[in-house]
């Protein structure tokens, strides 16, 4: 299984971007997702995550109500839509698949699977 990442840019404070993140394989329907990401000198951090069917979705605090994590699975795509970003958002954005099932989905070790990164930096 590998996994792409795209999207990332510069953008200033407020405005919009969308990451995707497209996955090898043909059982990506299978695969419960997620976004972390990195900012500069801090830990790796979980942003959000959806299940298989995309029924079922969670968000780290701080992006709630600015975030919204989908996925098209005849695409093989997993998307993040970040709105009214903030300066603080910038950081290395990757995604992360498994296909088990976790109760702690926050963390990074539960994901077996990680594509390469994209950076989204935010301007104040």
């Amino acid at each position: 299984v590998q996994l792409q990442a795209s999207g990332g840019g510069l953008v200033q404070a407020g405005g919009s971007l969308r990451l995707s993140c497209v996955v090898s394989g043909r059982t990506f329907s299978s695969y419960y997702m997620a976004w972390f990401r990195q900012r500069p000198g801090k830990e790796r951090e979980f942003v959000a995550h959806i299940t298989p069917s995309g029924a079922f979705r969670y968000y780290e605090d701080s992006v709630k109500g600015r975030f919204t994590i989908s996925r098209d699975n005849a695409k093989n795509t997993v998307y993040l839509q970040m709105n009214s970003l903030k300066p603080e958002d910038t950081a290395v954005y990757s995604c992360a698949a498994d296909r088990r099932y976790s109760t702690d989905y926050r963390e990074g070790d539960n994901y077996g699977y990680w594509g390469q990164g994209t950076l989204v930096t935010v301007s104040s």
